[in-house]
């Protein structure tokens, strides 16, 4: 009987070092994360959506150049939502930025989905 107990407290023990150690480790790991996240937009790396607040990449984004300020969007729908705002606002609609390495500028239209 006192084997049975002292074979399971030893289970009992070795469970929660795994246990622990396993959630202190997903714990740094999200941390790092966060951390990695908090960096890339401090960097610059991420810039926000102006029309959802979404964090996207500079070199995934899609792009919408107005003078000298250049917006960034996460999707197309986003980027057409930004552009109605602007033609209700009575505003000249400005042009979208090529490709990434492109220095072709395309006229935006609502709805163009390229």
């Amino acid at each position: 009987m006192v084997r049975i107990l002292l074979i399971a407290l030893a289970a009992f023990v070795v469970y929660k070092l795994f246990t622990t150690d396993f959630r202190k480790k997903c714990e740094a790991e999200e941390k790092d994360k966060k951390t990695d996240f908090d960096k890339k937009a401090a960097s610059g790396e991420l810039v926000k959506d102006p029309t959802c607040n979404a964090y996207v990449s500079v070199e995934d984004s899609i792009r919408v150049r107005d003078g000298d300020k250049v917006y960034h969007f996460c999707s197309y729908e986003c980027r057409d939502k930004f552009l109605k705002q602007l033609e209700r606002g009575g505003r000249e609609i400005p042009a979208t930025t090529g490709p990434v390495g492109s220095d072709q500028i395309e006229p935006a239209t609502p709805g163009d989905d390229k």
